[in-house]
């Protein structure tokens, strides 16, 4: 077989192996799945330290941090059911919580990552498809108001910042009249420079902001209605105040969907045990070498005699050899 023939016949076997092996899929961890069993939900919650610490808390076993859930708003899209909240202890905000169910409360499950610090305040459906969750870092105080926004009905949502820059502020009121166009409003804080009120519009369905006007006096949204409240769910705590009940309106009537726990979790972090170090052992060398207190200087390609020599240490001076004697004078004779 001619050799330009055979390389091209493996080239092409290769190929084929190549096509056959099924492509690389990136693994991604599944999210937990709640069930509704008609009782009260526990929200899962891991107390790592490293998350603790971050927020100014140390929970030890003689003084344990209580974590708890806040849910703060409700929104519906069809048969989908979406809630808002956080992960909070008695003094700082761990995350935000985003939970969705798609039949109707049977199951629930985290649609998107926990934002560390922070807290989600309202959410809004526009239709089937897109919607938005307005929040803001919480920790440690209000700052860097942001949206999750979603345009396929909640199934996957991305993070977009008000301003790139950041700053103070806490998000007070949203409302989009479109799937494109939606106005918000921002508590800067008192000391604010320019005014307490950011008026924000975006023409992009939340994806980016422009500021409109800075007022002293809360601004009103002229298309927003009064309330968002839907009238057909409604979110509230439960008898004894240790879960949210989430119901439905059933002709004069509420009929429970599904409750969530209230208090999630008590950490207890062990201190760390004192350990002894290890003992001192000698060396196993039998025949340690002595440190040498110069350096050997070696310059290749010459006479190893003459190129040698110590750095670091003056050599000892060789003994002074005894002058030879003198030969004894001839004499001529005269």
């Amino acid at each position: 077989m001619p050799l330009r023939i055979a390389i091209s016949l493996a080239f092409l076997l290769s190929c084929l192996a190549l096509a056959q092996e099924p492509p690389a899929i990136e693994k991604t961890p599944k999210t937990a799945v709640l069930r509704n069993s008609g009782e009260p939900l526990l929200l899962p919650f891991t107390c790592a330290e490293d998350e603790l610490q971050s927020v100014g808390l140390l929970c030890t076993e003689d003084e344990p941090c209580s974590i708890y859930l806040e849910l703060s708003n409700l929104a519906i899209a069809g048969k989908k059911i979406f809630l808002a909240g956080n992960l909070h202890s008695t003094s700082a905000t761990l995350s935000s919580i985003l939970l969705s169910s798609d039949d109707s409360g049977a199951t629930w499950k985290e649609p998107t990552p926990r934002v560390h610090g922070a807290a989600l305040e309202q959410l809004e459906f526009y239709d089937l498809d897109h919607g938005w969750a307005g929040g803001e870092t919480q920790y440690p105080l209000p700052r860097d108001p942001f949206f999750l926004v979603t345009t396929d009905g909640g199934a996957t949502w991305r993070q977009r910042a008000v301003t790139e820059d950041g700053g103070p502020g806490s998000l007070q009121r949203f409302w989009f009249d479109s799937a494109q166009h939606g106005e918000l409003i921002v508590d800067a804080g008192k000391r604010a420079p320019s005014g307490r009120y950011l008026d924000y519009e975006s023409e992009t369905g939340g994806e980016s902001w422009m500021i409109r006007s800075t007022t002293a006096e809360a601004p009103k949204i002229k298309r927003a209605p009064a309330a968002f409240d839907n009238p057909d769910f409604r979110l509230r705590a439960g008898a004894g105040g240790k879960a949210y009940q989430i119901e439905k309106r059933l002709g004069e009537k509420w009929e429970p969907v599904a409750s969530f726990l209230i208090e999630v979790a008590t950490c207890k972090l062990k201190a760390p045990e004192a350990k002894e170090p290890p003992p001192q052992t000698l060396t196993d060398d039998p025949d340690p070498k002595e440190d040498k207190d110069y350096v050997e200087e070696l310059h290749l390609g010459g006479d190893p005699k003459t190129t040698t020599r110590q750095v670091g240490k003056t050599p000892a001076k060789p003994a002074a050899k005894s002058p030879a004697p003198k030969p004894a004078p001839k004499v001529i004779p005269q």
